[in-house]
């Protein structure tokens, strides 16, 4: 019978973990159905199968840590459940199971029968993932009364959600309270432990094999931001009536930097493979978004085919994505260089981490207006941010990491040449 495996995600996507089965052993199948849901450590995509059927087999649960090119799913044949949402059973086995279960429930109070049957209805009627609805079961919650975050469907974060809010806002059973535990060393002091989500752990794994497998460096330079801000100021309005309500940020500025400094300076714009040293031809930026689930990190295609308004608006548009969970995994793999701005938060100055297989990193900063000295005799007060280069130094020099960022610097205080070459 057809397998269903790990199709290849991307170049630096090995692995994935199970988030949820979309299909129940025993649920037909069309040809390009997703069957289940994966987490990787950039985004969630769908499993589909290449085969209409029956599924009859899952060879992994959700949870689990699943390899590229790993059966996961058995295809079998025949029309299988008309609709997995009404479906009580599985296989044969599974419907004498449950016949069975229910000959020994009518033992039981005809009030328990009488809820349990009203919560079974209501159930129903909610649209919800499987893993949801079992969850819903096994904790005693209506989903008619789940409120879903995304796209109508309640998941099992919805209802961890219901749960964890206050008494008053219950109209059921009170949601259980989170186990408090304290650690052995501080017995009189309480704690919570609670288990990492799988996007964390993913992402902690990934943050970790960074550090330990490159030669991470940083250097730092300061930018007065007082001519790109006059500039931002005069054009920002006509920017926007130009470009159907574009708006001018700096983001653009500094991608239009970055494009030149990577053109100067090849070797930003590398990567090692094996004993390889492959240098990339194109620019591919990634511009981090701080969303619900952490950081993400999509990437605007050719910046340097890109104008200013073309930058500004998928640079916009790919946040929107990020924050609604509609990235894919096109906008989130084979980058070039990345640029985070912790200044949004307020950071004045911090160590970014490598992306990936990249071998740099750019971070903007806060900009904070202090004295400066402009020549020997004049102090003024002014814009300035710091900004920071996270190299790894087996590709890249010292001497290249700190003309980068004089590159950047220059180009930033002198903005009008980005608009020239632009």
């Amino acid at each position: 019978m057809p397998e269903v495996k790990v199709p290849e995600l991307a170049e630096s996507i090995t692995e994935g973990t199970i988030a949820e089965w979309l299909k129940n052993v025993g649920d037909s199948v069309e040809k390009g159905e997703a069957i289940l849901e994966l987490e990787t450590d950039k985004v969630n995509v769908e499993v589909v199968s290449e085969e209409a059927g029956v599924l009859s087999e899952q060879l992994a649960s959700e949870g689990d840590t699943v390899e590229v090119g790993q059966a996961i799913a058995v295809i079998g044949e025949g029309s299988g459940n008309a609709s997995k949402e009404n479906s009580n059973d599985n296989t044969p086995q599974q419907n004498e199971e449950t016949n069975n279960k229910k000959e020994e429930t009518t033992n039981k109070s005809a009030d328990n029968a009488e809820v349990n049957q009203t919560n079974d209805d209501n159930q129903q009627r909610v649209n919800a993932t499987p893993s949801a609805r079992r969850y819903a079961r096994e904790n005693g919650v209506n989903l008619a009364e789940v409120s879903p975050k995304t796209n109508d469907v309640v998941r099992k974060e919805d209802i961890d959600k219901k749960q964890q809010a206050p008494a008053s806002t219950q109209t059921t059973q009170q949601a259980p309270a989170k186990e408090e535990k304290k650690y052995n060393q501080y017995p009189t002091k309480p704690v919570i432990r609670e288990k990492m989500s799988r996007r964390k752990k993913t992402a902690a794994k990934k943050l970790l094999e960074v550090s330990n497998n490159t030669a991470m460096l940083t250097t730092f330079n300061e930018v007065d931001m007082t001519n790109v801000m006059e500039l931002r100021k005069r054009k920002k309005e006509q920017f926007m009536k130009d470009h159907d309500g574009t708006k001018l940020g700096f983001m653009s500025f500094f991608t239009k930097a970055s494009v030149a400094a990577l053109k100067k300076y090849p070797e930003v714009n590398a990567e090692i493979d094996g004993d390889d040293m492959i240098t990339k031809q194109y620019y591919d930026i990634g511009v981090a978004v701080s969303t619900d689930d952490g950081l993400l990190v999509p990437f605007v295609r050719d910046c340097d085919k890109k104008n200013f308004a073309e930058i500004e608006a998928e640079i916009a548009n790919l946040a929107v994505k990020a924050r609604e969970k509609k990235l894919g995994l096109d906008d989130m793999v084979n980058g070039s260089f990345t640029i985070t701005n912790g200044g949004i938060f307020g950071s004045m100055m911090s160590t970014p981490i490598i992306n990936g297989n990249q071998a740099a990193i750019l971070g903007m900063h806060s900009i904070i207006t202090r004295p400066i000295a402009i020549d020997q005799e004049t102090i003024e007060n002014r814009p300035m941010m710091y900004i920071a280069l996270s190299y790894d130094h087996r590709i890249i020099d010292g001497k290249e990491a700190v003309g980068f960022l004089k590159t950047i610097k220059e180009l930033i205080e002198n903005p009008e040449d980005l608009l020239l070459e632009s």
